[in-house]
């Protein structure tokens, strides 16, 4: 529901703001008043480009802003879907600058136009007599019918099984064609599998390998300083251990004298063992040094393997080619299993399909149970709209057969779409004695506001529908006719909101809310501005359009019994 509208700089509108009621919101005024100027402003916020040209004030940016409730219209999903904050109060915002630049917010977050456009189509439906798009598309035919025939829930289930089956018929040719591949790369992936798999790798195998080939290579010299270092510590005439000996025995016999000196003499007893346990390890790695060229060759050319199988597939270390030869095997198992991976698959889409294809007939069989039902509904609205000659065909068919984008996965058989298995057609004759066809075809602009009316008024009772806004479709009726069409409207109001711009006034005195449109010229340039009508003010109105701009007092009564008081 539209709770309000504001405008700023478009047109002949400097600044206007006008809050909408939830039942039948009227609008009159005088031709080139500004209502369709309101109605301009509006498609802004519901995504259609805009010219900087129609700014009231070319140096300022025109912003237009509409509040919305929206609880109830189960849009949860698309404010997730766009990573929008979910508001039951929700605001839209369209802000054009001056240079032409344009930006859209939904509750302050940016979004792009096609996003706008998408939720706009979801809160408000405007419709005038000239639009007959949106009664001819096959996707809103079916709508009707789903609503008349009340399963939402049976939709839901069957749409959301669908998506699913449909993924799973895209892996499945996914699964084909990788297996195909598979099989035609058989031999190769095998032979760079078993060359990897010979070579054993071990994930930190070549840093080891490194450092024990570099102390293979260097073993002499190795050998040679460690020799020389325990000869310093232990072996030579003054060697380290033997003056650290002689220096603890000198402290020993003076450490009676001073207790520092005995911390002393312990912290030189400590070194001596910490040496000598150096001195231990060094001889150990020096009687563990020795050269060793076989081994040395039998490690460089394990490395020289490593660098050869790391060149040729392109890394630099062994994690890199045990990752590959991981995919390899993988690669080997799709191609030696594959058709099994492929055959459960299949057995799961074809029971998936055989569960959709009972939901489908579930959910044609309730189409076909709700058909006539909507057809009657119709042509009795439609005769007391004066079209009682109206003659009115909703066709069901199958859905034809079709094999499926990309070949080979489904059966070529399968009929099912993301509705079910069936196409929805209106035909349509406002004329006795004449063929039904498409509805765009046999009726006029009048006649098709008059049927669209008939059909929203119907399907509002069964869901939720947006606001909807009528933009002059009383045009060419008059009299009870259009007393007719705005009871229709009053009706259709008790399920959702209703707008409409008409120029009679029998529809204006339906509505329960009335707003008068205007140009105010008492300034040094021209503004449309528009107020809503008190009771008083809602009978001169009326009158006015009975009677002309000076009603008598004849016309103020007529004006006074359409509206009841």
């Amino acid at each position: 529901m539209l709770q309000k509208l504001t405008i700023n700089n478009y047109a002949l509108i400097d600044n206007l703001e006008i809050g909408f009621d939830s039942g039948l919101n009227i609008l009159t005024g005088e031709t080139g008043a500004g209502k369709s100027i309101i109605l301009g402003a509006l498609s802004l916020i519901l995504g259609q480009r805009a010219e900087s040209k129609y700014f009231f004030n070319q140096q300022k940016k025109c912003v237009i802003e509409g509040t919305f409730k929206i609880s109830g219209f189960h849009l949860a999903d698309f404010f997730e879907d766009n990573d929008l904050d979910y508001e039951t109060e929700t605001v839209l915002r369209r802000e054009i600058s001056a240079d032409g630049k344009s930006r859209a917010f939904v509750n302050d977050t940016p979004v792009n136009l096609t996003a706008l456009k998408q939720l706009g189509e979801k809160l408000i439906d405007i419709h005038s007599q000239h639009a007959t798009l949106e009664i001819n598309d096959p996707e809103f035919q079916l709508l009707v019918v789903d609503s008349v025939a009340r399963h939402s829930d049976l939709l839901f289930d069957y749409q959301t099984k669908f998506r699913a089956y449909k993924k799973s018929l895209s892996k499945l040719n996914q699964l084909i064609a990788e297996n195909d591949k598979a099989k035609a790369d058989l031999d190769y992936f095998k032979f760079q599998f078993d060359e990897l798999d010979k070579g054993a790798l071990v994930a930190d195998e070549q840093e080891l390998l490194e450092q024990e080939l570099n102390t293979l290579n260097n073993a002499e010299e190795i050998k040679r300083a460690l020799l020389n270092a325990n000869y310093l510590l232990q072996d030579g005439e003054a060697a380290a251990l033997l003056q650290l000996k002689e220096a603890g025995q000198a402290l020993g016999t003076i450490e009676k004298y001073n207790p520092a000196l005995a911390e002393l003499h312990q912290r030189i007893s400590s070194a001596i063992i910490e040496l000598k346990d150096v001195a231990a390890e060094i001889d150990a790695v020096e009687q563990h040094t020795f050269v060793d060229e076989a081994r040395a060759e039998e490690v460089n050319n394990r490395l020289s393997m490593i660098y050869n199988l790391q060149k040729k597939h392109r890394v630099s270390t062994i994690a890199e080619l045990l990752q590959i030869q991981e995919e390899l095997s993988d690669k080997v198992q799709q191609a030696l299993f594959g058709d099994e991976a492929i055959e459960k698959l299949q057995k799961q889409i074809a029971a998936d399909k055989a569960e959709l294809e009972k939901l489908a007939a579930e959910l044609s069989a309730n189409r076909q149970k709700a058909i006539p039902d909507i057809e009657k509904q119709v042509l009795a609205t439609l005769a007391e709209m004066g079209m009682g000659n109206s003659s009115l065909k909703i066709e069901q068919h199958s859905t034809s057969p079709r094999p499926p984008a990309g070949g080979g996965a489904d059966s070529p058989k399968s009929m099912l779409t993301a509705t079910g298995i069936d196409n929805i057609k209106f035909l349509f004759s406002a004329n006795k004695g004449h063929a039904l066809a498409e509805m765009s075809k046999v009726a006029s602009g009048g006649e098709l506001s008059r049927l669209m009316l008939s059909i929203k008024s119907i399907v509002a009772q069964y869901t939720a529908l947006p606001t909807i806004i009528f933009d002059e479709i009383d045009t060419g009726v008059s009299g009870e006719v259009a007393n007719k069409v705005g009871q229709i409207m009053e009706r259709l109001a008790q399920n959702l909101q209703v707008i409409t711009i008409t120029h009679l006034p029998q529809i204006a005195s339906k509505g329960q809310s009335h707003y008068f449109v205007y140009k105010d010229d008492s300034e040094a340039a021209t503004f449309t501005r528009i107020k809503q009508l008190s009771n008083d003010e809602r009978v001169l109105e009326i009158a006015k359009m009975l009677s002309g701009d000076k009603p008598g007092e004849s016309a103020l009564q007529n004006a006074r019994e359409l509206l009841s008081v």
